[in-house]
Order: structure tokens, then sequence, then C-alpha cells
């Protein structure tokens, strides 16, 4: 079996159907505990636009490691929790990867298994990144953050970029899609913003622990901001 990861981003514009989601970070995580084929699951909201640390609660995301891409579809096929969700939600998008290489920690483990199944002729790259702010760094590392993120969106061959996370202001994750591998290192390695946030965590240890990884998205499935998304030019 081939190890599968899924995230799936859920837009909700009302009241109504907010508070519902708000409670669900609560009321879905025994029912997921459940599910079969599943090896973990990491229920998130997200930040605002610009990966503010204020919280967007309007989105929530749900990033799902799957022992095989056969359990990964059984469950967005039949499971009612799933279909509660889009019931509710206005808009929904589901990224399908498979996982080249992951360095770091979450949560005291690297979930992400590398894939021996990637496709040669697909250029594409996705990115999480997640990292632990320690404590009494935490107003000087968002201080530093907004320089860096205006850079991210200015980048080329980005496509899709939403912060996520479990403790606002604590716990930082962001998911990234990109055109080409060189598209993206030419974002972390040679934009003056990022670079320079890279020397500050390494001088300043911002993170009790941090994980970048890298995936190959071999679909997509969804609306966002009322665009299909596709992994197509």
């Amino acid at each position: 079996m081939a190890q599968v990861t899924t995230i799936t981003f859920f837009r909700f514009d009302r009241p109504v159907t907010r508070v519902w989601a708000f409670f669900m970070m609560q009321f879905a995580r025994a029912p997921l505990r459940k599910v079969e084929g599943q090896e973990r699951f990491f229920l998130m909201g997200t930040g605002k636009e610009g990966f503010s640390p204020w919280p967007d609660f309007s989105v929530y995301a749900l990033v799902q490691i799957w022992n095989s891409k056969e359990q990964c579809d059984y469950f967005f096929n039949s499971s009612s929790l799933y279909a509660a969700y889009v019931r509710r939600c206005s808009e929904v998008l589901r990224f399908y990867m498979k996982n080249i290489e992951a360095k770091g920690m979450w949560n005291g483990i690297n979930p992400f298994q590398p894939s021996e199944e990637l496709d040669p002729n697909n250029p594409l790259i996705a990115v999480i990144t997640r990292a632990t702010i320690r404590t009494r760094l935490q107003l000087k590392f968002w201080r530093a953050v907004p320089a860096t993120q205006r850079a991210v969106f200015d980048s080329e061959g980005l496509r899709f970029t939403k912060g996520i996370g479990e403790i606002p202001f604590r716990n930082m994750a962001t998911f990234s899609l990109w055109s080409s591998m060189s598209d993206m290192e030419s974002f972390a390695y040679r934009k003056v913003a990022h670079r320079g946030a890279i020397k500050q965590t390494r001088k300043l240890n911002w993170y009790s622990e941090e994980l970048f990884s890298r995936f190959q998205p071999y679909a997509v499935v969804g609306v966002w901001n009322g665009t299909t998304i596709t992994l197509s030019d």
C-alpha cells in the first residue's frame, strides 16, 4: 500500500454554519479517530489573508494521511461526517498528494512517508510547513511575518496558498501549491524577505518544533473563490 495525503478546505459563508464548523473542531475528532485506513488526521483552523495569526472563522482545513488511495476514496465517497461538512459549506477544495520528502517533526513524529509512485512528468509541487513558535518569541515572530508573506503573494508560479494551524499564534502552518520546483525554490532561497526570515529563524531559534514537507499533487477536486481549481495550466 502507498501512502496518500489529502488536504481539504471548507468555506462557510453563513453565521449558523460558521458556528457549527467552530464547534466541530471539537466534536468531529471522535468520529475522525475511527476512520479506517487513516493513519493520522489534523483538523485545523486557518488564518486571515496574508497569513495573519488572527483566525479566519469562515475557513477550516482537514489534513489526512491514508494507507492507500482506495481507503482515501472510500472515505470521501461514503463518510457521513464528510457529507455533513459538504452540506453546510459554501465551497470545498481538496488536494490529493504523494509525499516526496519530509524533514522535521509534527507533534513529535514525522508522519509522511516518501512515495515510490511519483510521476516524473508531473512538475507540480505542494508544500506543507508547520512550526510551533516558542512562547517568549511569539511577538517578535509575528512582527517579522508580514514582509515575508508579501513576498509569497508576489511569487511567480504560486497557484494556491493558505495559512493553517492548530492553535492561533502558537502553531503556524502553511499550505502552498507551485507550478514547479524551480518556482518554489526561487521563493524559498532567492526572495530577500524570505532569506532574511530564515536567517532570523536560525539566529533566534524561534521554533520548538518544525516540519517541512514536499508533495507531488496528483488530483484536485472543488471550487475556491468561485473558481474551479485544476492542476493543468
